[in-house]
C-alpha cells in the first residue's frame, strides 16, 4: 500500500494519492482575486484545481468527484456558469454543493476534488 504526499505541512497536505485516486485539500481564490465577486473568485479557484491536477498528474477529465462550498447560497448561479464552462463535456464529476462558513471573510467559495491520476 503506497500513499504519496504532495506538499506537506503541519495541518495538511495539498494532494494525497492512493491507488491511482488523488485527494485535494480545498482550494480557493488566489490572493488577486479575494476582493472579486463569485464569477472571479470561482475563476481564480478552478485556475488553482487546474494547477494542482497537472502538478499531481491528472486533469479536468479525470475527475471522480467535486464538493462545492458557498459562503452565499444566492451566489449558486453565478457559480454554476463558471463551473459549467470549465468543466469539459461528458466529464461531470459527481457533485454536491452546500452553503457553509469560509475559513476567512473575504472568501466566497471554495472546492476539494477528488481525481483519477493519469497512469
Amino acid at each position: 500500500m503506497s500513499i504519496q504526499r504532495h506538499d506537506t505541512k503541519t495541518r495538511m497536505s495539498r494532494a494525497v494519492i492512493h491507488n491511482g485516486v488523488a485527494y485535494l485539500c480545498g482550494q480557493v481564490a488566489g490572493p488577486e482575486a479575494r476582493q472579486g465577486d463569485i464569477t472571479a473568485q470561482t475563476e481564480s479557484m478552478l485556475a488553482r484545481v487546474d494547477a494542482l491536477l497537472a502538478e499531481i498528474g491528472s486533469d479536468r477529465e479525470h475527475l471522480l468527484s467535486a464538493t462545492i462550498y458557498l459562503k452565499d447560497g444566492a451566489d449558486v448561479a453565478a457559480m454554476n456558469a463558471v463551473w459549467d464552462a470549465w468543466v469539459p463535456e461528458g466529464h461531470a464529476p459527481a457533485r454536491a454543493c452546500l452553503v457553509a462558513p469560509m475559513p476567512s471573510d473575504e472568501l466566497k467559495v471554495e472546492i476539494s476534488v477528488t481525481a483519477v491520476v493519469k497512469g
